[in-house]
């Protein structure tokens, strides 16, 4: 007879008795109701223990642009499908309302990079038969099958929808066994390439490797097991986790580590497995949507901090031969500020090197060079160009930069283009935060306007105040007609980047006020000018024959390109990141 769990349970158990770690992971619901395709098999959510995963950055990213996508491809369905804009003047202060058309490009579809989706739940269409599958993919019951093809299959086996990623270092999955006959539980958990055949018990199979309820031992490609640990039957929980550093495996039982399985895995595609053989038997999967038993948390969190401390030993004394460590990161910071022209900063890190130095009585040390900075012309018009951008004076900069260097703009037409797109960018910037003040003044709230930028609230720029409606209509019209001037400028060119940067810019005019639009707001952060200031400031260095990125700008990227080569097969790569490293020494600091 068997022994079936309550009904209520074919939900994973979240009783008091969980513990309260792995818990740290969202579903992303907040407004993203519609993230998920109609067929529910798009839902994202990320594993408490992969939350600071480079590897899940990356996906949440590509899972973003692909509900981006689906949102613009939803909502150009019903605007305009024209290829130009009307010459004809839209009416002042259209913008605020939808009373015209406005004309968008479909959105291209992003590429992954190959980014492989974590397993999500259980592939129907990869499994011998003779098995029930839940609506939602996560549970599965053996029924009974007679006749030729019982005697074909020894189990029934399924696997997952997807392969463990690499990238993630570690990967972990655990079965809940629902139901079943108590002393007779035939199930096997585990994973296995495609080449393993689901009609057999998962570890049978070569290039499938299993963990057996009935038993306690582990097969490896073979009906020939070793005794590994102890049996399991209805209402466990057995955890199944890779480490694809040390290409190990590694089993759980109700939150408690049973130790390592199997060592030597391979690094072909491998996917999470089970099979079931008696009638009744009943699993439930959990690849993370909820909490985990057991604590892998602190797994992976001891992974990085080993990680970390083979970092810190690390020898640095050949790295710049005649510096120390400490020598060497200020000349990096000094070239760095030097470089990107924050002339003022420079010599404040300068002098405040020259003092410890005098206190430390070493001013003939390595670094006296590099301390004594001249004032350099070239920096100081690079940095009154770059103050220009950061304030929002698209035209001053233009003004500086045709003074300065006339020729970078006419050999960096690219720069030159998104120059022009963030003028008009700081125009409906400046348009929307007035038409809010002048709703708050309305209101009679205007002294909530005050807002964080580092808050939930609005950057606002200084002082944003018109003088009456009129000159707010002005600003509005001229904001259109530069708009319009733009688009028919740029009218014939092909390149897909242009076209999208334009769709992008013209589409925050189709709101009240975009300031307040989730989907374009991130269009008008001060975050944009400091990328536009960063291009054009390579740009006139690349003109002066000089290198367009600083040292310490090399030295990062060249780092996160190793920590990449490194993240591919699962080695150390996966398990830290320069943007790791800097959050850790950020955190010290504050502490």
């Amino acid at each position: 007879m068997d022994d079936s769990a309550p009904a209520n349970s074919l939900m994973w158990r979240s009783s008091t008795s969980l513990p309260s770690f792995s818990r740290a992971f969202d579903l992303f619901t907040n407004g993203d109701a519609d993230d998920a395709s109609d067929d529910g098999e798009d839902q994202f959510f990320i594993p408490s223990y992969l939350q600071s995963s480079t590897y899940m950055h990356k996906l949440q990213e590509a899972h973003r642009s692909r509900t981006h996508s689906r949102r613009e491809q939803k909502r150009n369905g019903t605007l305009s499908t024209s290829n130009g804009f009307s010459s004809d003047l839209l009416p002042t202060g259209s913008h605020r309302g939808l009373s015209h058309n406005v004309v968008e490009r479909g959105v291209l579809s992003e590429d992954k990079d190959g980014l492989s989706p974590l397993p999500t739940r259980w592939d129907k269409g990869d499994t011998s038969g003779g098995l029930d599958l839940h609506t939602d993919g996560l549970g599965v019951k053996y029924v009974e099958i007679k006749g030729q093809l019982d005697r074909d299959h020894e189990a029934c086996g399924i696997r997952a929808d997807h392969h463990m990623p690499l990238q993630c270092g570690i990967y972990y999955f655990e079965v809940q066994i629902l139901s079943g006959r108590r002393d007779d539980t035939f199930i096997a958990i585990g994973f296995s390439t495609k080449a393993a055949s689901t009609a057999r018990p998962v570890g049978w199979e070569p290039e499938s490797w299993g963990y057996h309820a009935d038993d306690g031992r582990c097969f490896s490609g073979q009906n020939i097991g070793r005794p590994f640990g102890p049996t399991f039957t209805v209402g466990d929980v057995i955890g199944c986790g890779v480490n694809f550093r040390d290409r190990t495996s590694f089993f759980t039982k109700n939150g408690v580590k049973l130790g390592v399985a199997f060592q030597d895995i391979t690094k072909n595609r491998l996917y999470p497995s089970v099979s079931l053989k008696k009638t009744g038997e009943h699993v439930l999967v959990n690849f993370g949507q909820t909490p985990f038993v057991y604590n892998i948390d602190d797994m992976m969190r001891e992974q990085r901090e080993n990680i970390q401390k083979d970092i810190e030993s690390t020898d640095t004394s050949k790295l710049e031969p005649g510096l120390g460590e400490t020598d060497f990161i200020q000349a990096l910071v000094m070239q760095f500020l030097q470089h990107d022209g924050y002339v003022e900063t420079a010599r404040a890190f300068a002098e405040d090197l020259k003092i410890q130095n005098e206190a430390l009585s070493s001013n003939t040390g390595p670094m006296s060079s590099v301390i004594n900075i001249c004032d350099d012309e070239d920096a100081n018009n690079r940095q009154r160009i770059r103050r220009a951008i950061l304030e929002g004076d698209v035209d001053r900069a233009l003004k500086y930069t045709n003074a300065y260097y006339p020729h970078v703009l006419r050999e960096h037409e690219t720069v030159y283009f998104k120059l022009r797109c963030r003028k008009f960018i700081e125009m409906v910037r400046k348009a929307a935060q007035l038409n809010m003040l002048a709703e708050a003044a309305e209101n009679g709230s205007a002294q909530d306007m005050d807002m964080d930028a580092n808050g939930d609230g609005y950057e606002w720029d200084d002082a944003p105040v018109a003088q009456n409606e009129s000159e707010v209509l002005d600003l509005e019209r001229d904001m259109l007609e530069y708009g319009q001037a733009l688009q028919a400028e740029y009218a014939e060119d092909s390149r897909k980047e242009v076209g999208k940067a334009l769709d992008e810019i013209w589409s925050l005019i189709a709101y009240r006020n975009p300031l307040k639009e989730p989907q374009v707001s991130h269009l008008l952060t001060r975050k944009g000018r400091v990328v536009v200031a960063e291009e054009l400031n390579s740009a006139i260095l690349s003109s002066l024959g000089k290198s367009s990125r600083a040292a310490l700008e090399k030295v990062y990227a060249q780092t996160s390109v190793l920590l990449e080569d490194l993240r591919q097969d699962g080695g150390d790569g996966a398990f830290t990141s320069v943007g790791d490293v800097i959050g850790e020494i950020q955190a010290e600091n504050n502490a």
